[in-house]
């Protein structure tokens, strides 16, 4: 799957209009060079597609130019909504990108929205991070390296340890978990990552993935019980906006029919936005044996957080067939 460059777009400050330029320099880990929005984040370069703005222009906005909605790059013959994060893709012989998020929050009108009548980006928008750097031009060919259906649930694993953090163990469960969601659901996941048990930094990695990388599911493993560094619990109480506790009960419930410790567990879950937080026990096994135990369920609820509006109460394909 391949598709062409159109126009390479920079700017001097964010939320402005973006000028069509010669070529530029993509630095890894980086961004364009000279442009508001290249830094050490993950949205370092925005991809727009050369029918959305087409389309803008046959419904009465004819003056529209390349780099009006804030847009890097303007994409043609190739549909980027078959992109999902993580995917990755080639830009003329070396710049290789990325996808950190899928459209965009808007929690406020911008100079774009009142220049231009509307703001496709919140809505048609990708996002990536520079991987390989090069220099990008019109006309260059874009290449599509890895595909990954935007149907796949995206997960994010994070392994809460100061002994794996420090490098004294390794992290068994991050993995362990991993295998388990891919096995069981349609999921890809996006990154196991691994930090101290330190609350701030715990709420900064759950803010970080809720809010800016459009993940389905975080699991936030370690740190539930009653050791004076596990905060866990207090971190994902920080973030989420609605509580879970069916979940936090049922895996507490299954897991006292194993060991009376298991009510010693203070695991919290909830929602934030439309992504679901779950905390888990730091060791593999009962990490496991805890997800084994949601997982049916996991299936249901992250398609209602996607906003499927079928029947909570029906089966699935008798709700399909009427």
């Amino acid at each position: 799957m391949s598709g062409r460059i159109e126009a390479v777009c920079v700017s001097a400050r964010k939320g402005e209009r973006k000028s069509p330029i010669e070529s530029a320099r993509f630095v890894a880990n980086h961004g364009i060079e000279g442009d508001a929005h290249a830094g050490s984040w993950h949205r370092q370069v925005s991809l727009l597609s050369a029918d959305a703005i087409e389309e803008l222009r046959r419904k009465g906005l004819p003056d529209l130019k390349a780099g009006d909605f804030a847009e890097n790059l303007v994409v043609s013959g190739l549909d980027l909504e078959i992109l999902g994060l993580g995917s990755r893709v080639r830009i003329g012989r070396e710049a290789e990108l990325a996808v950190t998020q899928i459209g965009k929050v808007c929690h406020s009108r911008c100079a774009i929205y009142y220049q231009t009548g509307d703001c496709i980006m919140p809505r048609l928008g990708l996002f990536a991070r520079v991987v390989t750097g090069g220099v990008v031009s019109p006309g260059d060919a874009i290449d599509v390296l890895l595909a990954v259906p935007r149907a796949l649930y995206q997960a994010v694993v994070l392994t809460i340890s100061d002994r794996c953090a420090r490098g004294e163990t390794t992290d068994t469960a991050g993995p362990a978990l991993a295998r388990r969601l891919t096995e069981v659901l349609p999921a890809h996941i996006y990154t196991i990552r691994v930090i101290p048990d330190e609350q701030p930094q715990i709420e900064e990695a759950l803010r970080h993935f809720a809010d800016g990388h459009s993940i389905d599911l975080i699991l936030a493993v370690g740190g539930t019980g009653f050791a004076p560094r596990d905060v866990t619990p207090e971190a994902v109480a920080a973030v989420v906006e609605r509580r879970t506790p069916g979940l936090d009960e049922a895996m507490r419930r299954a897991s006292s029919q194993k060991t009376p410790h298991a009510m010693l567990s203070r695991a919290v879950s909830g929602i934030r936005g439309r992504t679901l937080i779950v905390s888990l026990p730091g060791s593999e096994r009962a990490a496991v044996e805890n997800l084994e135990v949601i997982l049916p369920a996991l299936d249901h609820g992250l398609s209602k957080l996607r906003g499927d509006r079928s029947d909570c109460g029906r089966p699935e394909k008798m709700a399909r067939t009427e």
